[in-house]
């Protein structure tokens, strides 16, 4: 009798943590964290402009489903992308920075009543052109930032981030009474006791979604206590689809315009640091082409946003920090949170739900998340050949010129308004002198790399290579043993 004939069988390739597809159970819970994490930073900036322009609470409203709604979709496209064009297609979140807060104040005050929102809308717009523009080249310069210098800004992120949750578990307003009340610190605590309890006593998925159940077991201790307002969700109404150029046709200002392209250079550093600092997180390296075509999606949601009431949009660090943290990395649970956004856009009673989480629970959570970031920081540096005694003073001066901002936020008051823009961030400020110092010690006049390695940053035949300098190259397979184990992990 004939044998049948011998039919290879091909191993199916592992499915790469970012690609994964998390059984429903597991992903909704897991996008539900990355909600609860950015939504504050989320309707911040429509909250502030709205009032500042002096919209009433049906005008704010509108605003705040405006920002959810381009916050969905410049989510939904940098996670599912579009071909080779737009979308880095990791778990990363957009959505309207609060660095535009400022100057957007600024065009508020110097432009007349009635024309603040269009003037505002109007330099938006140019500034998202302007990314789309420039955008490409910043993937070209990708070799100016090997680890050393990705270290030095990702340890920024975290560490310049963290008055935001300090604030929250303050109580979140600084002219209300009771802020910085030993009531909103107990709660912040408390929850930031829950997590860590969570980390310490738990498993497998419960341990993956310590931060939501935080975020839920701090929001009920606080409703005995009157600290759970339940007044957004009573005012809110049930649809508020946004309207095309609700706000004005928008008008174009020259100062305005070319303060807002001085923020988005400012927004594209630190949106390309957070790309950066994910593909550490991920252990899939972020190639010129990644950054390229991240900016991209920020540049297509700056632009079209203000047709219906969007700010310049940037990643939120904050959600780095969810995936550090919980290491769930799917980029669909990320596209999950994004397709929520967008339905929390169009019911505002939703949103407010969400909106229920006091602001002392949040900086719980929040230190956590900002402080976890700071560590993928200091892992990337520790790879990095600090034995070598320029990359210390590399590393001394960057962070130090980071944080100046922070500890002297007045320094650069006398200092011109662009230069108050770049500098008055301390990730932009770390990030630049980080690069300058790199090009200075590693670049400049030096015919060779002096026994460094050059580390590919891409998949196969991508052709980004990125130059180590004198710092030592260390294996792959050791930088993925140490990133697995991070916190959270099950």
């Amino acid at each position: 009798m004939a044998q049948p004939p011998h039919v290879e069988k091909h191993p199916v390739p592992p499915v790469h943590p970012v690609d994964e597809k998390p059984a429903p159970k597991r992903l909704v819970p897991a996008a539900l964290q990355h909600i609860a994490a950015m939504y504050a930073g989320v309707v911040t900036p429509p909250l502030i402009i709205g009032q500042a322009t002096g919209l009433d609470t049906a005008g704010r409203t509108r605003l705040i489903a405006a920002s959810l709604l381009i916050a969905g979709l410049a989510t939904l496209l940098q996670t599912l992308g579009a071909g080779r064009f737009a979308g880095n297609r990791l778990p990363f979140v957009n959505a309207a920075s609060s660095a535009g807060i400022t100057p957007m104040l600024a065009i508020a005050e110097t432009t007349a009543k009635g024309h603040q929102l269009p003037a505002i809308y109007g330099a938006v717009m140019v500034a998202g052109a302007f990314c789309l523009a420039v955008g490409p080249f910043f993937g070209r310069l990708l070799r100016y930032f090997p680890p050393l210098v990705t270290g030095v800004v990702i340890t920024l992120i975290g560490v310049t981030l963290m008055p935001v949750p300090v604030g929250w578990a303050q109580g979140g307003d600084k002219e209300a009474a009771d802020f910085g009340s030993m009531q909103h610190l107990a709660l912040a605590a408390f929850t930031l006791v829950v997590i860590l309890l969570i980390q310490r006593f738990t498993r497998g998925f419960v341990k993956q979604i310590a931060l939501l159940l935080g975020l839920v077991a701090g929001t009920l201790a606080a409703v005995p206590f009157g600290m759970a307002s339940f007044d957004a969700l009573r005012a809110a109404p049930v649809v508020a689809l946004p309207t095309p150029f609700a706000f004005g046709t928008p008008e174009f200002q020259p100062a305005a315009v070319l303060s807002l392209c001085i923020v988005m250079l400012v927004l594209m550093t630190e949106s390309a640091a957070g790309m950066l600092a994910l593909g550490e997180i991920c252990e899939r390296r972020t190639t010129g082409r990644t950054i390229t075509r991240g900016l991209r999606t920020d540049g297509i949601a700056t632009l079209l946003g203000p047709v219906f009431g969007g700010f310049p949009t940037s990643a939120f660090a904050q959600n780095v920090g969810v995936v550090s943290l919980t290491r769930v990395r799917s980029r669909y649970v990320v596209a999950v949170a994004g397709a929520t956004l967008l339905v929390l856009g169009a019911f505002p009673v939703l949103g407010a739900v969400v909106n229920l989480v006091p602001m002392p629970v949040l900086g719980g959570a929040g230190i956590v998340l900002f402080g976890s970031i700071a560590v993928s920081g200091i892992r990337t540096l520790s790879e990095a050949g600090l034995d070598d005694s320029s990359n210390i003073i590399l590393v001394a001066v960057s962070l130090g010129a980071g944080i100046i901002p922070l500890a002297a936020p007045a320094f650069y008051a006398d200092f011109p308004a662009w230069a108050q823009t770049v500098l008055g961030s301390g990730i932009s400020a770390g990030a630049l002198v980080a690069v300058l110092l790199n090009l200075f010690f590693h670049h400049l006049g030096t015919r060779s790399t002096k026994g460094a390695a050059v580390l590919s940053a891409a998949s196969p035949g991508s052709g980004t290579q990125i130059p180590l300098g004198p710092c030592r190259a260390r294996s792959l397979s050791e930088s993925k043993r140490k990133l697995h184990g991070s916190i959270g992990s099950p």
